[in-house]
């Protein structure tokens, strides 16, 4: 099975072009930099977040130079004004600035709708004023039916965005949103734990049962960059991806251990989703992904986008896409 975006073709919108991640300094925002400073030529690269070490861990590898695009600049979303002197002659943002663990938004939910919601809201205030032209949000499947507070407060966020193309009156601004599953190897996810827990003999499992969308860092910063180019406005992209069993994922990892059941935590599916039933009302199918449109069509049919159906349902249950254990292994590098 070929799993889309690992190799897509992608023009040369980012050229010359001022760029901004929040959230720079994680997982996503590393392959992105490494990605676009591989493939395009922007003007100026900026990396937003609000670690300095992480800032200058990161500066090791792509370090500032008069030669090279890439700048860093401390920050917090949560800070409007900061916000707007970064987005200074700013053309894209891409918006991955979030916190996103599960039970620690249980336990802090005041922390998660600062910086989740009140965030996003700073993002688009700072991108109208600022006249960006493009931004684009990272979601997640837990925003789809939420039955947690992380999921809760990236649903308002996705909701927030694409009302932000209404919000922002005459200005040229658009605001976009992309939704996808869990990311391999990416930092707090199942699989550095699992590794963590090879030597112990014993992987611990919530639910024989569990399902997760599953696509790589690669993956996911091509679709952002493909979505970008895609996007009118208002607009919310979710890759086709394919779905895996926990069990087959504690096979992949380490055959060798045996499992333990503990429950599934506070806040957790069994199942995750990305389109819901009543979400599917407004869903357009694609070839490599779906789109769910605020009112118009956004111009999917003309695009080659056909309607999905009535009680149409995109869950990690009932995909008609699924990782085998050999697959499992190659994308997990075991």
């Amino acid at each position: 099975m070929t799993i889309p975006y690992e190799h897509h073709s992608l023009h040369g919108s980012m050229n010359d072009k001022t760029i901004l991640i929040t959230g720079g300094t994680g997982s996503f925002g590393k392959q992105f930099v490494r990605r676009v400073l591989r493939d395009f030529q922007p003007r100026k690269l900026i990396v937003f977040s609000r670690d300095e070490l992480k800032q200058f861990e990161m500066s090791q590898e792509f370090p500032e130079s008069a030669e090279s695009p890439i700048r860093y600049f401390l920050g917090d979303v949560r800070d409007k004004d900061r916000l707007l002197r970064a987005f200074d002659g700013v053309d894209v943002v891409v918006h991955a600035a979030a916190l996103k663990q599960v039970p620690a938004a249980e336990y802090n939910p005041f922390e998660f709708i600062k910086t989740n919601i009140l965030g996003a809201a700073n993002i688009i205030d700072a991108a109208v004023d600022r006249n960006v032209k493009r931004v684009i949000a990272l979601s997640t499947d837990k925003a789809a039916s939420p039955i947690n507070l992380y999921g809760a407060t990236k649903l308002c966020s996705d909701k927030l965005f694409v009302a932000g193309n209404s919000y922002s009156g005459t200005h040229d601004t658009r605001f976009g949103v992309v939704r996808y599953g869990n990311v391999v190897g990416s930092r707090g996810s199942v699989v550095p734990f699992f590794l963590g827990r090879r030597g112990s003999g014993i992987l611990p499992i919530t639910d024989p049962r569990m399902t997760r969308f599953w696509i790589t860092l690669e993956q996911g910063v091509a679709f952002v960059l493909k979505s970008l180019e895609r996007m009118e406005g208002g607009e919310l992209f979710i890759p086709k991806i394919p779905s895996m069993n926990i069990m087959d994922l504690a096979r992949a990892i380490a055959p060798e251990c045996r499992t333990e059941v503990v429950g599934i935590r506070r806040g957790e599916k069994l199942h995750e989703m990305m389109i819901t039933e009543d979400d599917a009302r407004m869903a357009w199918e694609f070839d490599d992904h779906y789109r769910i449109t605020p009112r118009s069509d956004n111009g999917c049919a003309e695009a080659g986008g056909k309607r999905c159906p009535e009680g149409f349902a995109y869950s990690s249950e009932t995909n008609t896409e699924w990782l085998t254990v050999e697959q499992l292994r190659e994308m997990i590098e075991v």
